[in-house]
């Protein structure tokens, strides 16, 4: 089998303008970025938004391994499965971050023969959005800096500011450092640190902003730092935040590129689904839905957090509805919870029914919790060739037993043809389904209700427990009347708990908060739970080590 990046460089693309022709955009509808991308003018949506909402289907996964589990090759694949079996589909997607490109996971893009395209612009520098949002966080903290340095007017504490500087990279090395050292003329000397760009409470605005004057509104409201008296400060007192929005005008227009059988995509924002809400921007998701009948999207990690989360913050602010949610499992990811180490070739790549049917209570578990939304879940089995077929039937029977339709996928190999079995089974569940979506909780409730309703219902946990300073927290923003929004759980994806060594379904555990977070203008306080970086670091051979470029400028090593 070619690698990743040798299918999508002998790929033939479509010009972007003909890709769009196929939703009914026109040229005049489109800035393009060279050929074969385009971002999307606002006078689009002026023509579109009376247009009929399509179908709304979610892919999600059950906890992953290391690896990952094909979550976003397989929403790739159904929607170019869908426009085989002659439906009007799209895709939206986020945009990849640098840093796991750059890290651990390498290219994030699709795989085999269900990839976007262009592969490469796509997970480097792609049309620049990522390279705003670092650039208007960053002069936001450097707004900070020289507010406190030219006389402090609002009286800001140092001690107590809480926005960081971004950067799109891993770098381990920044996740705490000093600022203003060299003399008097430097600034003044604090403690700061870095998050990666995709933590970045802007990233999680864009994505949640319906236009500009939102995201002005939003990025008005971002917290600070607190004053002498303890009291806010907001980025709107800066006078900032006109000239953050200058930043990320473009950024603030989706783009839409394709997939490698042509099927239009748009893909727009990325926040990371551990430690934000995981989501591509609402507008994407807006546009997507009045240009196709079909639109596919996804959640990053496991359904407990990336599913929970489009769920509960991103449906509820935007008001959508899913009408179907598709949960990607592998044999493998079974195996991996039902404790078969992914280093032993022997234990995951051969018939394994011991580690396969203790892991698959982790299938159920997911299953039970997509319930709670009132949405029909379709079960992809995403096969790998080392798959037998024992284990796939295996699998097939208790998902039947448990009321869910399931279908196998073999897009990896196969493209579009290989996951039209899995689209006729969501067309089905489509047409015999109707959606009574619903979020969790109510956001009105205390901080410390809301936390225990998703540990509990969606984890499993027996109880939460608050650390000193999450609780000290939780009375600062209640104090402030700032708690009537949405919650964010940061926590590992590997695990329904907050212990990544805690796989399948564990039990009588307890989730540990040792912090609490408020993204004021993103409209959600982030609960941290276990240990969670918000600057992740390079593992001892980086994925960057095999990327390199020929004389002739062709890319090598990306995935």
């Amino acid at each position: 089998m070619k690698s990743d990046i040798q299918i999508a460089q002998e790929n033939k693309m479509e010009k972007i303008s003909e890709i769009a022709k196929k939703v009914e955009i026109f040229e005049h509808d489109l800035e393009l970025y060279g050929e074969y991308k385009a971002k999307l003018k606002p006078e689009l949506w002026k023509r579109i938004k009376k247009n009929k909402d399509g179908k709304l289907i979610l892919v999600t996964a059950i906890n992953p391994t290391p690896a990952g589990e094909g979550k976003t090759t397989t929403s790739i694949g159904l929607s170019m499965a869908m426009n085989k079996l002659g439906k009007k589909s799209m895709l939206a997607l986020r945009e990849p971050s640098l840093g796991p490109c750059m890290g651990i996971k390498g290219g994030a893009a699709g795989g085999g023969y269900s990839q976007m395209m262009p592969m490469e612009d796509i997970n480097l520098h792609f049309t620049g959005d990522i390279h705003a949002i670092t650039t208007a966080n960053n002069l936001l903290s450097a707004v900070i800096d020289n507010h406190i340095f030219q006389g402090n007017e609002l009286n800001i504490d140092s001690r107590q500011i809480v926005w960081k500087r971004a950067m799109d990279l891993n770098d381990r090395s920044l996740r705490q450092i000093i600022v203003g050292l060299g003399g008097k003329s430097q600034g003044i000397p604090r403690e700061d640190g870095f998050n990666i760009t995709v933590a970045s409470e802007v990233m999680a605005i864009l994505c949640l902003s319906e236009n500009i004057k939102d995201l002005k509104d939003k990025l008005g409201k971002i917290i600070v730092a607190y004053n002498f008296s303890g009291e806010p400060v907001y980025a709107r007192e800066l006078k900032v935040t006109g000239a953050m929005a200058v930043i990320l005008k473009d950024a603030m227009k989706p783009n839409l590129v394709q997939t490698l059988e042509h099927t239009p995509a748009i893909i727009h924002g990325g926040p990371f689904a551990n430690i934000a809400h995981g989501c591509n921007s609402i507008l994407a998701t807006r546009y997507g839905l009045k240009l196709a009948d079909y639109l596919i999207t996804e959640a990053g990690f496991g359904a407990d957090l990336g599913a929970e989360k489009f769920f509960d913050i991103k449906c509820r602010k935007a008001n959508l509805k899913p009408d179907a949610v598709v949960l990607v499992a592998t044999i493998r990811s079974l195996k991996y919870n039902g404790g078969a180490d992914l280093k032993n070739v022997e234990k995951v790549e051969t018939q394994n029914f011991a580690s396969l049917r203790k892991g698959i209570v982790n299938l159920e578990k997911h299953l039970e919790n997509l319930k709670k939304f009132g949405v029909p879940v379709v079960v992809a089995i995403n096969v790998f060739p080392t798959d037998t077929k024992k284990e796939i039937n295996f699998v097939f029977s208790r998902c039947k037993k448990l009321g869910a339709q399931v279908a196998v996928s073999n897009i990896w190999a196969e493209g579009g043809e290989g996951g039209v079995d899995l689209a006729k089974k969501v067309l089905e569940t489509l047409e015999k389904n109707k959606t009574k979506f619903k979020v969790l909780y109510d956001e009105k409730k205390k901080i410390k209700e809301k936390i225990e309703k998703i540990a509990r219902e969606i984890y499993g946990a027996r109880e939460v427990k608050f650390g000193a300073k999450a609780q000290k927290q939780m009375e600062k923003i209640e104090t402030m009347k700032l708690d009537g929004v949405s919650i964010c759980i940061a926590k590992t994806q590997y695990s329904l708990s907050d212990d990544p060594k805690l796989l399948g379904r564990p039990k009588d555990f307890t989730i540990n908060i040792s912090e609490l977070r408020l993204s004021n203008g993103a409209g959600f306080i982030v609960a941290i739970a276990g240990e969670i970086m918000t600057m992740p670091g390079l593992p001892k051979i980086p994925a960057s080590q095999k990327i390199d470029i020929t004389d002739e400028g062709i890319i090598k090593g990306l995935f």
